[in-house]
């Protein structure tokens, strides 16, 4: 098998075209019927790429920890990165480490570290009390990140940077 940094990407973009080209259809279909059945696939669609995201960090972990022989494959690149004063990614590495806590367990540490600093965070994090829904979106689904196409990209790469850099 090609090595997952190689391969995550294509996946996300092949994953991403797929879903878009879905939602493309739903919506035309919108422009006939306001079914309820519509608005479930809208909303699927957006709770895939939250499983996908989650799903692509899950495996990453794993292969970090079989990598670098250790039990938090993401705390092993962290101090990698730490080493290496890559202090840049290593920061953006732990955000998205966060945001993917977050969205598997909810509010927490990981919520609470993110909310301190959410006017910096590469996407959107949905404070106490607060909605990410646009007026007339009916595709929102109840997560504390926003994930979006720009989300599970900036995940994908996040995930090659972090590879590139460890292996050097």
């Amino acid at each position: 098998m090609h090595a997952f940094e190689d391969l995550i990407y294509r996946s996300t973009s092949f994953t991403l075209t797929t879903l878009e080209e879905a939602n493309s259809k739903i919506i035309e279909a919108f422009q006939t019927s306001g079914s309820t059945i519509h608005v479930k696939n809208l909303q699927m669609i957006q709770l895939q790429k939250t499983i996908f995201a989650i799903g692509m960090f899950s495996i990453f972990d794993a292969i970090l920890q079989d990598q670098l022989q250790c039990r938090n494959g993401f705390e092993g690149a962290k101090n990698i990165l730490k080493e290496k004063q890559n202090l840049e990614l290593h920061n953006r590495f732990d955000d998205f480490i966060c945001a993917i806590n977050v969205l598997k367990h909810g509010e927490g540490r990981s919520y609470d570290a993110l909310v301190s600093k959410f006017r910096f965070l590469p996407f959107k994090i949905k404070l106490h009390g607060e909605n990410f829904c646009d007026e007339g979106d009916v595709s929102e689904i109840n997560t504390l990140i926003e994930v979006d196409d720009n989300f599970v990209l900036n995940c994908a790469n996040l995930i090659e940077s972090v590879s590139n850099e460890i292996k050097d």
